[in-house]
């Protein structure tokens, strides 16, 4: 989802998008770590870049309120 996209959601919901990419993030690290390879290890470095990115419209919307 694009920044634009994501500013428009409320905070509620910026944080349940979090805990989820971080969910999942987790996930692949736990089959990463059972299975020695992954399916796209792409996708690792897609996980954090959306996490950062919800991260900091959090702060920015915190910041203003």
């Amino acid at each position: 989802m694009k920044a634009h996209e994501l500013r428009d959601l409320s905070l509620e919901e910026l944080k349940v998008r979090v805990k989820e990419e971080q969910e999942a993030l987790q996930k692949m690290r736990f089959n990463k770590a059972i299975a020695g390879q992954v399916e796209n290890p792409a996708r690792f470095k897609s996980h954090r870049r959306e996490i950062a990115r919800l991260v900091t419209i959090i702060g920015e919307k915190e910041g203003t309120a």
